[in-house]
């Protein structure tokens, strides 16, 4: 198993390029959870000229929407969303200084593009997790658009949150090159009983 690289927020650049796609992390600091109707509200504002209510220099986003906490707890189940979902608003959101993404699955050329351009880095933390990942959750507390309820953006403290970095600041793409890996490895053609060779 690859070494586990802790990782600290926010994220400034030294830490960005010695990231290469393929590395494990262990993030620990302040993360914000956004999803869809936040970044909507998020890039409404910016294109307004009105203040944010969070300076996203330097910030990991979580495409998160935890459910409720039980009692005693801090935050509910807290499992990634899938990312391509916000491939609409995500080069507009690097535009505005957000440095690093936590979600689900690949992007889009685009993105991918823009994560490079923007030198910042795309994790995916594995999904069905939520009631795992929960663990990492230190504190949660709702900052901004708190009618939109699980989609309100939270800021969370988190110590130790596994993730993987599958689009780093150079270019790498892990979930491509284990595609084009897959495509071009020699694999055995599987033997079906009952059927002539």
């Amino acid at each position: 198993m690859a070494d586990t690289i802790q990782v600290t927020t926010p994220l400034d650049q030294a830490t960005i390029d010695g990231l290469r796609a393929g590395d494990h992390v262990a993030i620990t600091g302040v993360i914000y959870t956004a999803r869809d109707a936040a970044h909507k509200r998020l890039i409404a504002l910016a294109e307004e000229g009105k203040d944010l209510p969070l300076d996203l220099h330097g910030q990991v986003v979580y495409y998160v929407g935890p459910t409720p906490p039980r009692p005693g707890a801090v935050i509910g189940s807290a499992g990634p969303t899938t990312s391509m979902r916000l491939d609409p608003y995500t080069p507009k959101m690097l535009e505005l200084g957000l440095k690093g993404i936590i979600g689900k699955g690949g992007r889009g050329p685009k993105v991918r593009q823009a994560i490079k351009d923007a030198e910042a880095v795309y994790f995916i933390a594995v999904g069905g997790t939520g009631a795992l990942l929960n663990r990492h959750i230190k504190s949660a507390e709702v900052i901004a658009f708190e009618d939109l309820g699980t989609e309100a953006i939270r800021r969370l403290e988190v110590e130790g949150f596994p993730a993987i970095v599958v689009n780093d600041c150079k270019g790498g793409d892990l979930l491509e090159s284990g595609k084009a890996q897959y495509r071009t490895s020699e694999r055995p053609i599987p033997k079906v009983e009952g059927l002539a060779s």
